[in-house]
């Protein structure tokens, strides 16, 4: 679809698809895309994409994410496992008229995007992820492989299980803590953090200032957003790994069957943290390799420099990708 030029109306509405109610931005019509952001960000994470499909003739939807920003936060940890996060897709995807959709996600979203396409293949026309390439079911839990790994040693993922521990750090400055991941996290090329045992999450020095992709303006809205929320819910999502886990069992040798793209920059930790030593390039990156296997087909975009905010960090390359993937899908009439 060619861009139309003409700037398309965002709005902001109130969806209540799986029986929590979440705050959705919307933009544009035609084929539906759906946007699903990860930790710590909101639907404002796509305020790049959003224009950029709406101008393009597709319908696009961007939800605060469960636990997240202006949407609801259920108080049970259990009702943000993989099931109940699939279950708010499906039901973003009926309000809006129903598929077959395109669902793109980011980090945590793509997480949920992979496993969307494996439950619900019928709803979609394809599956873009972004920074978290496709990972089937390990045979054993990440947690307990963790566990049995960082024994003795600072893991996040490990940290961020007990109930309360990390939501006291985090919040105890939420704007210092969301200013610290934005620039750890980014492409920026900072001193490598040398962990001890006992250390917290929030470590390593980070510059002054944002960085030049951040405008004081969009950090405001990810500030407020989180002195809303708080960081329960998102955290949330991570104490529910291992039981996504055992929910997961029936996929755990299960391919991708639906077209799909997978986009990352050349310095997201995700990848960086995971290549084979001595790795000058992520061409023979193991965990691609792994998702070639089970997505036949996958178009894989590295964007030279880009860290793991990829879609902030580098939007024009970012909406390329996904113009070339959209335009060769079969879009046709909703059913």
């Amino acid at each position: 679809m060619a861009d139309t030029g003409a700037d398309p109306e965002i709005r902001t509405e109130r969806w209540t698809p799986n029986g929590v109610e979440l705050s959705v931005t919307v933009a544009g019509d035609g084929p539906l895309v759906v946007l699903l952001h990860g930790f710590p960000e909101t639907a404002y994470s796509w305020r790049h994409q959003i224009r950029t499909l709406a101008r393009a003739g597709y319908r696009v939807i961007a939800p605060d994410m469960r636990g997240y920003g202006a949407s609801g936060r259920p108080t049970e940890i259990t009702d943000y496992d993989i099931f109940h996060l699939a279950g708010d897709v499906t039901g973003l995807i009926r309000l809006a008229g129903g598929g077959p959709a395109v669902v793109v996600g980011h980090d945590w979203g793509a997480i949920l995007a992979w496993a969307y396409a494996q439950f619900r293949p019928d709803l979609l026309a394809g599956v873009v992820a972004m920074s978290v390439p496709f990972t089937p079911p390990l045979d054993a839990s990440l947690i307990d492989i963790l566990r049995a790994r960082f024994a003795d040693q600072f893991h996040y993922i490990l940290y961020f299980q007990e109930p309360g521990v990390a939501e006291q750090e985090l919040e105890a400055d939420a704007l210092l803590t969301l200013r610290h991941l934005m620039w750890r996290a980014s492409g920026a090329e900072l001193p490598p953090v040398e962990r001890q045992p006992g250390d917290r999450y929030l470590v390593g020095e980070v510059p002054e200032g944002l960085p030049e992709w951040l405008s004081r303006g969009d950090f405001d809205a990810y500030g407020q957003a989180f002195l809303r929320s708080g960081f329960t819910g998102p955290v949330n999502w991570y104490r529910n790994m291992h039981r996504n886990w055992e929910l997961m069992a029936p996929w755990r040798h299960g391919t991708i069957t639906i077209p799909a793209a997978f986009i990352a920059g050349t310095r997201d930790g995700v990848l960086t943290a995971t290549a084979r030593p001595g790795a000058t390039s992520l061409d023979d990156h193991p965990m691609l390799a792994v998702q070639r296997t089970y997505c036949p087909g996958v178009q894989v975009t590295l964007i030279e420099g880009g860290g793991h905010w990829i879609q902030q960090e580098k939007p024009a390359e970012v909406d390329r990708a996904l113009l070339d993937f959209l335009a060769g899908l079969d879009l046709g009439a909703p059913r």
